[in-house]
């Protein structure tokens, strides 16, 4: 799909995600290293038996499969010149150094575009390239403390719990992939390139699923909670126990969810394990009860409980069946190992067995989607060390044209038929509102949209127009309002896809074949049309009936199981994990099926199953199975690379700060601080983690008289890297996201103005265009209707006769 394009990856384990996903569509990906290899080969895990092999890390396999390497020294005269020789007929230039290091080097942006003006460089940083934390030390341990991912995830008993991998810098890195391409779909109108700039505290916010918004909102502050989620007055519980292990039970409420809810509760009943008044639950209302007192604050908490007691009388496999069965939000918590087995997987074709020196066949994670007219070649094996220093040669550049006036947004020729719901989907086209495309949201006001029911809300105060997370996924868009039931609705449909570049949707597979909405259907009015399917498990195999959630994709795909403590039950990730990840895979794939449509002509579509495109942000435990035979423990905030790696408390309320050191001179530079004892400073990584607890106690004695931000000032202006623990009022606050403008007042037809979260990166010449909150339901059904399909006053009073206009 992106075959002509030429990448120059610089980046170490912060940013290599983002070429390996380039590299997935097809690009010419050429990872540049150092010439005693790039860091991220010196990560565990490893081959067993040949740890600290550069040639052997699971971790460099994980995200530099399908990549060529050479070695160059960039800090050397001749090393340079032969970067910018092959920058002058590159596309596009990936790096993750500090803010400021290119640059010092003479090898900054200015530089790269004087050489090649239509270059797209793309940095990756911890705060982003600029403001008062630009030059913060950072691990992804202390960016998770201050994108408030850590607040929101382990026990309330103890400290807040990170998600393990660097999961900040995986986000990262699945943001910069697509904002790069953002980048180059501006450059091949405009002629120019520009310069990327993505933050890694921004990026993993997108994780909080909105709470970040709660101080903005006047809603109360979201809390951790141990398989679960403490959401305002409710204990959401997300982990249940099995007769064999844990399931996800998602019972929640709304007109979206309650049939879900009553189902499991038939279920319960016809086994003689809820009372008859179980069945009379009002699973719609229920929020609207508790609130107002109709309903008691402890009912939620028992249906809870009987439906925990009923689940620990079957098997992971019987509650399974049952669910694909029935329809029902049940799905078992796996490890990776139950993960590389899942049936659901292999009938999808979905893992790519490659050949890898000195191990033999290896088992990886496939293409982020599958795509019908491009199909993505994942079969090539990790690099060694300059293992192309002699292939490479600098390509002739093509001659690019620069058009005289620039786009007025990166996006403003993409136009997008959005069907989607929840979060997983409308989080994907927010991105391609934000950078000026047309987005076209259908939705019901009868059967009111999931997102509409979620907290954050205004005040506190439940409403289809207060939820904060509709308006953080939906800011910038167009809203009709459709009875997409009504058979007459298809005709309005169908103009609607004449008009668009892309349909995307994100239903169970059976619905749009219901309403003759196939991608048959779409083409045959639109040949070009790009259509996107966007679902749990994707379009077939055994569990592509099952509807649900990301905190089942997070269950199913292995991010639920590896986070938590040693001693305890897996705490589990925040909430519906794999809805933060896949839109990032969703909004490329978009952008690369657009690239291949401007230059070939050809439409097609696209099968994305969100299970399977967040299991990037797991390969390395997937290949620590494959290849060793070895589950991950979980390990709860220690790090095998790192110490002192932990989060510890200061003198505030529930208030924390996460402290790491990755290599020795920060340590030093610690027990200088902290007058550690001279052989505690003698010690090297080994030594150190020997010491591991009496180094984290010493630590946490220090930091439990002190405030965090005043921890983390005086550990920064050491060189330490070091967070407080943020909650939605901190980050509010927070001066390096008020520095990006990361919090956006934006325009609402309701409200006057409601906040939104702006975007997750910025460029050198384009600017975003978020101006709107959500629309209200059918704010825009007339304009809609008028000025995009030109219906006149007639054909629109045909529609609300037949009841197809909501």
């Amino acid at each position: 799909m992106l075959s002509p394009y030429r990448v120059l990856d610089l980046t170490d384990e912060r940013g290599q995600l983002a070429g390996a996903t380039l590299a997935d569509l097809g690009a010419e990906v050429i990872l540049i290293e150092p010439p005693d290899g790039s860091r991220s080969r010196r990560l565990p895990p490893f081959v067993a038996g040949r740890e600290g092999d550069p040639e052997a890390s699971l971790w460099f396999w994980s995200y530099n499969r399908g990549k060529r390497s050479i070695s160059l020294d960039l800090d050397d005269p001749a090393d340079q010149a032969n970067f910018l020789e092959l920058v002058a007929s590159a596309d596009i230039v990936l790096e993750s150094d500090r803010p400021g290091a290119m640059t010092e080097r003479g090898l900054g942006y200015d530089v790269l575009s004087a050489v090649n003006p239509g270059i797209v460089l793309t940095s990756i940083s911890p705060f982003g390239g600029s403001g008062p934390k630009a030059d913060w030390a950072a691990t992804d341990l202390t960016v998770a403390a201050a994108a408030m991912v850590s607040k929101m995830t382990g026990d309330e008993d103890r400290p807040p719990l990170r998600v393990p991998l660097p999961q900040a810098f995986l986000h990262a890195s699945a943001e910069a992939a697509g904002a790069t391409l953002i980048a180059l779909h501006e450059r091949n109108r405009s002629g120019r390139g520009q310069h990327v700039d993505v933050s890694a505290q921004q990026s993993f916010m997108q994780a909080t699923q909105s709470m970040v918004l709660c101080h903005l909102y006047n809603s109360p502050e979201t809390t951790r909670m141990s398989g679960g989620a403490a959401v305002g007055p409710f204990r959401i519980r997300l982990r249940s126990p099995a007769a064999d292990g844990f399931v996800s039970t998602t019972i929640l409420f709304g007109e979206a969810i309650a049939p879900f809810s009553a189902r499991l509760f038939d279920w319960i009943h016809e086994e003689g394990m809820c009372d008859d008044s179980d069945l009379e639950i009002d699973w719609v209302d229920f929020v609207e009860g508790v609130t107002t007192g109709r309903i008691g604050l402890g009912e939620y908490d028992r249906i809870q409980d009987v439906a925990a007691e009923f689940s620990a009388t079957k098997t992971k496999a019987e509650l399974l069946e049952t669910a694909l069965e029935r329809r029902l939000l049940v799905v078992p918590i796996c490890n990776v190992q139950e993960v590389s087995e899942l049936h659901q997987y292999a009938e999808r074709d979905f893992w790519r067995h490659i050949e890898c020196p000195h191990v033999g066949t290896v088992q990886f994670p496939g293409p982020m989607a599958k795509f019908s007219a491009t199909p993505l070649d994942v079969s090539l094996p990790p690099p060694a060390v300059g293992q192309h220093n002699n292939e490479i040669e600098p390509r002739v550049a093509g001659e690019r044209k620069v058009a005289e006036d620039a786009p007025t947004a990166p996006l403003s020729d993409v136009k997008i038929l959005d069907l989607m719901w929840v979060m997983a989907g409308p989080a994907a086209s927010r991105v391609f509102a934000d950078w000026g495309a047309t987005v076209v949201r259908v939705e019901s006001s009868h059967k009111i949209e999931g997102a509409r029911t979620f907290q954050p809300f205004l005040n506190d105060e439940g409403g289809s127009e207060n939820s904060g997370l509709f308006q953080n996924l939906n800011a910038g868009k167009l809203g009709l309002t459709v009875a997409m039931d009504n058979p007459e609705a298809r005709d309005l449909i169908l103009d609607l896809v004449r008009w668009a570049d892309v349909v995307c949707e994100s239903f169970s597979p059976k619905a749009m074949a219901g309403w003759n909405l196939t991608y048959e259907d779409l083409r045959a009015v639109k040949p070009d049309i790009i259509m996107t399917s966007s679902c749990l498990f994707g379009q077939d195999g055994p569990m592509s009936e099952l509807a649900g959630f990301g905190t089942m994709g997070a269950s199913m795909s292995g991010f639920y199981e590896m986070t938590g403590w040693p001693d305890r039950d897996p705490a589990g990730v925040m909430g519906a994990y794999t809805d933060y990840v896949s839109p990032r895979y969703l909004e490329i794939a978009i952008l690369a099926a657009l690239d291949h449509r401007r230059r070939t002509g050809e439409g097609q579509y696209i099968d994305l199953s969100q299970a399977e495109a967040s299991m990037n942000f797991l390969t390395p435990y997937l290949l620590g199975w494959t290849v060793n035979g070895q589950l991950a423990p979980r390990i709860g905030n220690a790090d095998p690379s790192m110490v002192p790696h932990s989060i510890h408390s200061c003198s505030g309320d529930d208030e924390w700060v996460a402290v790491a050191c990755e290599n020795d001179e920060q340590w030093h530079s610690l027990c200088d601080l902290l007058e550690f004892p001279s052989d505690w400073r003698a010690a090297d990584l080994a030594g150190r983690q020997v010491l591991k607890e009496d180094i984290e106690a010493a630590i946490g004695a220090w930091t439990s008289t002190r405030g965090g931000s005043d921890v983390h000032s005086t550990l920064q202006a050491i060189g330490v890297p070091a967070h407080a623990v943020q909650d939605s009022t901190a980050i509010a606050g927070d001066p390096q996201l008020q520095h990006r403008n990361h919090f956006r007042e934006a325009s609402h037809g309701e409200h006057g103005s409601m906040w939104v979260e702006g975007t997750r990166f910025s460029m050198s010449r384009s600017a975003d265009t978020v101006r709107d909150a959500a629309p209200t339901l059918g704010q825009h059904t007339f304009d809609v209707l008028e000025q995009v399909l030109g219906y006149d006053a007639d054909h629109i009073a045909k529609l609300a006769v037949a009841g197809v206009l909501e």
